[in-house]
């Protein structure tokens, strides 16, 4: 199984890429920055040099071609301005979207924000962030051609996971290990039946291969 992971560098994409290399699966990571390569080669992904912001869907969909699913995880990060949560947060997610469509690849996830609503208003940075991941995610909504699941983190944090979540359509705030968002999201690309859900994430007292195929209807 072949897996096309776009952010590749990003803090969750390394550690799902640790995750689904040690399953014994082909990752790819998709980087802005040739110098990140040696990171993803050292979580057993291959590197792949693509901006995402300036790529045209048929470059990126050469990148997607034959995967067997696609994973967003990339994001403008907590100190850029209110453009880049547009052209990485809604553009990048929305093109990449688009490429998989183009590729053929069915299986699509999300690493969205909870909060997140196309409605949302406001002018701080945070504001925009939000309305561009609602955005964005309404876009991979709209998709027929993807199965696509859409997971919306709390509030991250870098404590070592425990493995125990809470994952429902709607869960309250709260706060959750980037190790747990990526076991998580693993567990998701390993069961399909979650396809069509948009699902919130926080810490929790369930296991995560429990609670995924609770909301999988398994």
């Amino acid at each position: 199984m072949r897996i096309v992971i776009a952010g590749g560098h990003g803090q969750i994409a390394l550690r799902l890429e640790r995750l689904l290399a040690a399953r014994g699966y082909e990752v790819a990571g998709i980087i802005r920055k040739a110098e990140q390569g040696a990171d993803l080669r050292e979580a057993g992904a291959e590197p792949v040099v693509l901006d995402l912001e300036s790529a045209s869907v048929e470059e990126a969909a050469e990148h997607l071609r034959g995967a067997d699913a696609a994973v967003f995880a990339a994001g403008a990060g907590p100190g850029s301005g209110a453009q880049r949560k547009d052209t990485v947060d809604k553009g990048a997610a929305v093109l990449f979207a688009d490429a998989a469509v183009r590729a053929g690849v069915r299986r699509f996830l999300v690493v969205s924000s909870m909060g997140a609503d196309p409605g949302h208003g406001g002018d701080e940075v945070f504001d925009i962030y939000l309305r561009a991941k609602g955005e964005a995610d309404e876009h991979v909504r709209r998709q027929d051609a993807l199965d696509w699941t859409i997971l919306r983190p709390g509030s991250l944090t870098d404590d070592p996971g425990t493995g125990l979540v809470r994952l429902e359509a709607h869960t309250g705030r709260g706060r959750v290990s980037r190790d747990d968002v990526a076991t998580t999201l693993a567990e998701l690309l390993d069961t399909p039946a979650t396809a069509g859900l948009t699902l919130e994430l926080i810490g929790g007292a369930t296991p995560v291969s429990v609670a995924v195929k609770s909301v999988a209807g398994e």
